[in-house]
């Protein structure tokens, strides 16, 4: 998946789960780990990334 597409995935995830996205992500990333689906694992780990970039700072 490309930088754009990532990027895409990431916004509609965080629009549809809101403050649940990351965790979200975390979770297929794992799922897809245990299948032995690699590059699928790390492609849900680079959306969890953006959705931290998209997200910015928390603040307490």
């Amino acid at each position: 998946m490309d930088a754009i597409r990532t990027m895409q995935t990431a916004r509609a995830l965080l629009d549809a789960q809101g403050g649940k996205a990351e965790a979200e992500a975390a979770r297929r990333a794992r799922e897809m780990a245990a299948a032995g689906k690699n590059g699928e694992a790390e492609t849900w780990h680079r959306i969890r990334q953006a959705i931290r970039q998209l997200r910015g700072p928390i603040s307490t």
